[in-house]
């Protein structure tokens, strides 16, 4: 038995496709973002590339989802990468071109899926792989995702259901996946009664990684995940969703203060609350194409409060495209250690006006973030004495203006 806490012993680093391409990533931009991160972004410890949702739909074009669409699909109810976006994955090689080449240089990589069995698996009743049920018979007929048409639910109390889950994971571990994001899982709600419906789908999920044999990082969404469920989420995942979608808005970002206060006990190793993405840049070139909406403010923000509370990071953005201050973000040292090597984040107060955590950094030194969460600028009045700026890097006394929705994160000497 591998003890899944080894497999993310630090917050997972990485880029996800999502924020940048929705639901159309092609083999072509995944790998330019990859040659990206491996060049600029490695030696700071960002490894994971990560395909978002809908690698196995030929026609996927946006952010948005077509319904009941057809699907690339095998023998064995499996779903495939749709070779027309991925070509490498021609002649039945799947993802597994795409994951060598990432591993050459020096990264790993990380699929999406979604929760269940295919729909147009149940409704030709195809079979599983190492079982005599088929999908049809496996299929929880009131579990389906409410704001994607392709899978049902897997009824974990059938017979079958356990195999059909090892069957993708046996798939995905020949390909070199290393890290899952299963969707549709960590907030699904079948009854009020029961807010955390799934809990059986991620038992079987973990057993499979654990079948498959290859080291693969569990991260589940979308949130909010279930603060009450945590001991389970903590025994079967390594990363939890604790917001529904984030994106460029200030609303979204004051609001991941409480939730953030309300994960903080439950950080531990391998077991990671996840803040979602970080929308910054260039994003949303399916869509409304843009630059992040977070003034420059805002993103200190956003990046601090991940870093003192050690969330999962992973990227949102056209890393090609990435401009001097959004590369300064990602390759701050010292916030970095925060994230991979601090501990304690804690947040000690929080009213309408501001925000202000503390946690040891990799060295065990006190590091203190205070957090503007007005709308106009805000006068520090506590006196810390002499303290190092770890964005500025200026040393002396503190700057006690605090921009408006903005922080100052800092070491007290």
């Amino acid at each position: 038995m591998m003890n899944k806490n080894d497999f993310a012993k630090k917050p997972p680093l990485g880029w996800n496709s999502w924020d940048v391409y929705g639901a159309a990533v092609t083999e072509e931009e995944l790998m330019r973002n990859a040659n990206f991160l491996a060049e600029h972004l490695k030696q700071y410890g960002w490894e994971y590339v990560v395909c978002d949702i809908q690698w196995f739909e030929p026609t996927a074009s946006s952010m948005d989802y077509h319904p009941f669409t057809e699907l690339v699909m095998d023998q064995w109810s499996r779903l495939l990468p749709a070779e027309n976006r991925f070509p490498s994955a021609a002649g039945g090689a799947g993802f597994k071109p795409i994951a060598d080449r990432i591993h050459d240089m020096g990264l790993k990589f990380g699929i999406h899926i979604l929760r269940g069995i295919p729909r147009q698996a149940v409704h030709a009743n195809t079979p599983i792989l190492g079982t005599t049920a088929t999908a049809r018979e496996i299929a929880h007929p009131y579990s389906a995702c409410r704001w994607n048409t392709d899978m049902y639910g897997v009824d974990p109390t059938k017979e079958g259901a356990q195999a059909y889950y090892d069957s993708i994971f046996e798939l995905y571990a020949s390909w070199g996946v290393d890290f899952v994001k299963v969707d549709d899982i960590a907030n699904v709600k079948l009854t009020p009664e029961e807010p955390y419906s799934a809990r059986g789908e991620v038992e079987l999920i973990q057993n499979a990684i654990q079948h498959c044999g290859r080291p693969m990082v569990l991260s589940l969404s979308p949130g909010p995940a279930v603060v009450e469920e945590h001991e389970h989420l903590c025994q079967y995942a390594n990363m939890w969703r604790m917001t529904d979608d984030f994106w460029d808005d200030w609303t979204l970002l004051k609001a991941m203060f409480e939730r953030c206060e309300a994960w903080a006990p439950y950080v531990s190793e391998g077991c990671w609350p996840d803040c979602d993405m970080l929308p910054i840049g260039h994003i949303a070139l399916r869509n409304e194409e843009r630059w992040t909406r977070f003034t420059r403010d805002e993103q200190l923000t956003m990046l601090s409060l991940w870093g003192l509370f050690r969330s999962p990071l992973m990227i949102g953005t056209e890393l090609p495209d990435a401009d001097d201050f959004t590369l300064s973000l990602l390759t701050n040292e010292e916030l970095l250690d925060l994230n991979q090597n601090g501990s304690g984040g804690t947040q000690i107060v929080r009213d309408d006006a501001k925000a202000i955590w503390e946690c040891h950094d990799g060295a065990g030194r006190k590091v203190i973030g205070w957090f503007n969460l007005m709308d106009e600028p805000q006068q520090i009045t506590e006196d810390y004495g002499p303290v190092h700026d770890l964005w500025t890097k200026k040393e002396g006394p503190l700057d006690a203006v605090v921009p408006p929705h903005g922080v100052r994160l800092f070491r007290p000497l």
